[in-house]
């Protein structure tokens, strides 16, 4: 490891009660390019709290390392209600009290935050736009006892206490956050450890690059990829089918054509919707990205 990566590591690191992957942020940060740092918050009251600067100094952290933070607003999932750490049903806020209060964190968070290195989002971008079959297939995704594997849940599901519905919700939406915002690192609480798994799951599932992957090399440097309707040609042959939308009709970018440059690869899963070089969301996969080889053993 190279000192200048010990060193941005340190940074990160510090004041971290713990890092999920670190090996993947590690193998990403040795790629150069930026990562997208996603960091949630419901405007449940009108101000910003201390605890919120905690997250917050991180994303300043990540913005002075040259990374683009995400600030999110979760006006559509505040009117959820996150269960999290809560022994009974939390009451959804109205679409007036989010309004309200997500003004006032728009104007408090750039105390803290560089304003012009900011992207500033709010959640109800994609879930207004979301129908209710959209949202029952995202509900697919999860089953009840997996969501009943989180401390809260059960603990009151065992004390039978009631569950609403909508509170399972939680955990998807806001994982399905990371998929409409190809976050690379998300910042929560250690609270919120299994929100922040449901959504490196989902973004599995949507074709996105999760935690460690591996892949086939189907092209070498030199090597020609074309793209055609029909599928993924290298040097004239065709060596894999593509995939235009994912199964909830989000459009996939096509990848890389042309000549494959010197020490990168053309990778695959064989899998129509394995997350490979077909699509730009991985692209050509370059030399300072390869942790090692694999063989298979029978």
């Amino acid at each position: 490891m190279s000192s200048h990566l010990h060193d941005v590591l340190e940074i990160i690191s510090r004041g971290a009660q713990e890092i999920l992957k670190i090996d993947e942020l590690e193998a990403r940060l040795k790629t150069g390019k930026p990562l997208r740092v996603k960091a949630g918050f419901d405007p449940t009251a009108p101000d910003l709290h201390i605890g919120h600067t905690v997250l917050l100094n991180k994303m300043r952290q990540f913005q002075d390392l040259g990374h683009q933070v995400i600030f999110l607003i979760g006006d559509f999932t505040g009117m959820i209600g996150d269960p999290t750490g809560k022994n009974i049903t939390r009451k959804p806020l109205t679409r007036a009290d989010v309004v309200a209060n997500a003004e006032t964190y728009a104007e408090q968070v750039y105390k803290v935050l560089d304003k012009d290195k900011t992207e500033l989002r709010f959640n109800s971008e994609w879930f207004d736009k979301m129908s209710a079959a959209d949202m029952i297939k995202l509900a697919g995704q999860h089953t009840v006892a997996r969501m009943l594997e989180r401390d809260d849940f059960s603990k009151r599901f065992a004390a039978q206490q009631p569950i609403a519905i909508h509170e399972f919700l939680y955990p998807l939406v806001q994982g399905y956050d990371s998929v409409a915002l190809k976050a690379d690192v998300e910042l929560g609480g250690t609270d919120q450890k299994f929100n922040l798994l449901m959504g490196r799951g989902l973004q599995e599932h949507f074709g996105q690059a999760p935690q460690m992957f591996g892949k086939r090399v189907l092209g070498m440097p030199g090597d020609v990829v074309r793209h055609e309707d029909d599928g993924v040609f290298i040097n004239g042959k065709k060596v894999a089918t593509r995939l235009e939308v994912t199964r909830l009709g989000i459009p996939l970018t096509r990848g890389p054509e042309g000549a494959i440059p010197d020490n990168c690869y053309y990778t695959g899963t064989g899998h129509p919707r394995g997350l490979d070089s077909r699509y730009a969301e991985i692209g050509f996969v370059c030399r300072g990205q390869i942790l090692g080889s694999g063989r298979a053993i029978l």
